[in-house]
């Protein structure tokens, strides 16, 4: 296996794939639909922290055009849900909360990012899933969410920039 890979829907690994890559995998969590392609900038970033990682990112190859079909938009779900909960068991989660780029008003900005990360605080505060999280300046709510992790999880440095949030990602991934 590729010791270098990005993983995005709708690749699942094999079970002897999972056994192979330890714990040197990260889950990219946060917006995606109206957001700038800041994933792309994250890979790059963890790339060159680390030469052997796995890199799950949610964030389709193809270009994303309207909605989903139902079809693909529970392929979407149950690919996010699968491989969030192999990485609270075993990696290390990230999450970017990048600014709005291009609104939608059919729906909230970053809305299934925030479920996500709001499932990623309480296992991380439970089970002490590895968790790391950065918020770029005008994110929607970061006031709001700075006092609760600051309250509830005052372990979890939420950083300010993309650079080093990836950086925190591969320190705890090497622990």
């Amino acid at each position: 296996m590729d010791e270098n890979r990005i993983i995005t829907p709708p690749t699942y690994l094999s079970v002897e794939e999972w056994e192979k890559i330890g714990r040197n995998f990260v889950f990219i969590g946060g917006p995606i639909q109206g957001a700038a392609d800041w994933q792309s900038d994250a890979i790059k970033h963890l790339r060159s922290l680390e030469s052997k990682i796995i890199i799950f990112s949610p964030r389709r190859n193809e270009k994303n055009v309207g909605d989903y079909s139902r079809e693909k938009y529970f392929e979407q779900i149950d690919w996010e849900r699968a491989h969030l909960k192999k990485t609270w068991k075993n990696g290390v989660v990230m999450f970017w909360l990048a600014k709005e780029y291009e609104h939608r008003c059919d729906r909230s900005y970053a809305q299934t990012s925030r479920v996500e990360l709001a499932e990623s605080k309480l296992r991380h505060e439970i089970n002490w899933s590895k968790l790391v999280m950065g918020i770029e300046s005008g994110f929607s709510g970061e006031r709001y969410i700075r006092k609760i992790f600051s309250d509830d999880c005052p372990d979890v440095k939420i950083y300010d920039n993309l650079k080093e949030t990836c950086e925190e990602a591969i320190r705890l991934m090497r622990i």
